[in-house]
């Protein structure tokens, strides 16, 4: 049997921006925690504001962290799986220099307030241009991998890949379609309500196929893999993947409840977020089923723990997020912290903590090490993030109820029981609760960081030079 080239600096490239920009990311995330709860930490610097600052967090947690963790893996799963090398690899050496470039421009104008006031969306259009540039350059890398693949079937974790590709580089172009003016200035093409409705259809989806979708194509490799098992049902991921991706499309406008949206475009919202309840779970359950026969691995086996507690946070927030957009829940949380509770549990049980389980798992592949320098450590990064999210997600919960709550009550005279002021004061345990929930999250970061480090540089022999960008493996070796 002859052997097969397996394109991997592209690959290492990713995993390890992948834990620079982790770093990054929630760091700056810790610092606008602090400042929630002592705001003299922005030190009176401008660039250092909890508005300027607030959303280079989210782009660098998101696309930084998150989109590189997509691009190393969604890179390797579909070169094992299609037992093909990368279409064009010069061209995905170009998308991991590209990607960076656009983080780091994000990383020095959002500080400095040039933004379009887009929810996940903020970057200038220059930058939006350089994006597209990228992702179209993905596209053809990963779908020329799929046309010369060596076998006929396309398994179902590269067609959540797939549709998370298509899917996103459609809502990225049409929610940034501006008129420039500057270099730095545009003009939406959309205005009022439609442009409201258009954000929100980019920005629900922009969850539901960057920060699921994709996410589920890495659970649908690297759980199977890390437990030696087949998937439960094969059938039943693939009518989870065509289920989700019919219903996710349609959720945006639960995000616009009780505003100037038409009041059918809400509810409709509101219905296929409760539909997509469904297909979520059994997503979910196809996942935690996989350890049928194995569960005992979990007693032994911490990157299974990672794996199997992202299920489950993927479960919970699936589940709270189509009640929240019930328009009389909603009428409760909007505008609370309760919303923030919310999607820290999905992006930091769910999107972070199967990160964590699948580059856990394929680092020592990676660089050819028998497996991570250590499993102590390892455990102590699962069990101090655990704490450190429950914490988080935890406070902004209760600190969420109780701002909704707050807010709704009147006197019997019609005037409101409390001033809003009398709310922050309320909730100003729950930001300190918050900020050290954040903490050891960054903590267990740093620590993976340190295995990391540590399985890279021992001395234990790889299977090739790892300065080569490929690397030879039997062809029988999925």
């Amino acid at each position: 049997m002859s052997d097969i080239y397996y394109h991997e600096r592209v690959v290492r490239q990713f995993t390890l921006a992948t834990l620079l920009w982790g770093v990054v990311g929630m760091a700056v995330g810790v610092l606008l925690a602090a400042q929630m709860a002592w705001p003299a930490l922005n030190f009176d610097i401008p660039w250092l504001t909890f508005s300027r600052l607030r959303p280079l967090h989210t782009n660098a947690v998101i696309f930084a962290f998150g989109g590189s963790a997509l691009f190393a893996t969604s890179y390797y799963i579909v070169q094992r799986t299609c037992r093909a090398p990368l279409f064009a690899p010069a061209l995905a050496g170009f998308t991991f220099w590209g990607w960076q470039l656009v983080i780091v421009l994000a990383a020095i104008t959002l500080p400095l307030g040039m933004t379009q006031s887009k929810e996940y969306a903020e970057l200038i259009w220059p930058i939006d241009l350089l994006i597209t540039v990228v992702w179209v350059c993905y596209g053809v890398v990963f779908f020329g991998t799929l046309v010369k693949r060596k076998i006929p079937h396309i398994y179902v974790a590269n067609w959540f890949f797939a549709s998370f590709i298509i899917t996103v580089a459609i809502l990225h172009v049409v929610n940034n379609l501006a008129v420039p003016v500057s270099l730095t200035e545009s003009y939406p093409v959309f205005s009022g309500s439609v442009d409201a409705m258009t954000q929100w259809w980019y920005g629900h989806n922009a969850v539901g196929f960057f920060l699921t979708a994709a996410f589920l194509g890495m659970m649908y490799y690297f759980i199977p893999k890390q437990a030696n098992r087949p998937v439960y049902s094969y059938r039943l991921s693939v009518v989870h993947f065509w289920a989700l991706i019919s219903i996710y499309m349609w959720a945006g406008p639960h995000h616009l409840h009780y505003t100037a949206l038409p009041d059918w475009a809400q509810s409709l919202g509101m219905v296929f977020s409760l539909i997509l309840l469904a297909p979520s779970w059994g997503g979910m359950i196809n996942g935690m089923m996989t350890l049928s026969g194995a569960w005992h691995k979990l007693r032994t086996d911490p990157i299974l723990k990672f794996m199997i507690v992202s299920l489950s946070f993927y479960g919970m927030s699936t589940f709270e997020g189509p009640m929240m957009s019930i328009k009389t829940v909603n009428a409760l949380s909007h505008y609370t912290d309760w919303t923030i509770g919310h999607v820290h549990s999905g992006a930091l049980g769910w999107v972070a903590f199967i990160v964590f389980g699948s580059l856990y798992n394929l680092i020592p592949k990676l660089y050819g090490k028998q497996g991570m320098y250590s499993t102590d450590l390892i455990n102590l990064h699962f069990w101090v993030s655990t704490i450190g999210v429950v914490i988080y997600i935890a406070s902004m919960w209760i600190a969420g109820v109780m701002q909704g709550l707050m807010w709704r009550s009147v006197n019997d005279d019609g005037t409101l029981t409390y001033a809003f002021i009398e709310s922050i004061e309320a909730t100003y345990p729950y930001y300190v609760m918050r900020f050290g929930g954040g903490v050891l999250f960054l903590l267990g970061m740093c620590i993976m960081i340190y295995n990391v480090y540590k399985t890279i540089a021992s001395g234990e022999q790889a299977r090739v030079d790892s300065t080569q960008p490929q690397t030879v493996v039997p062809r029988g070796a999925v």
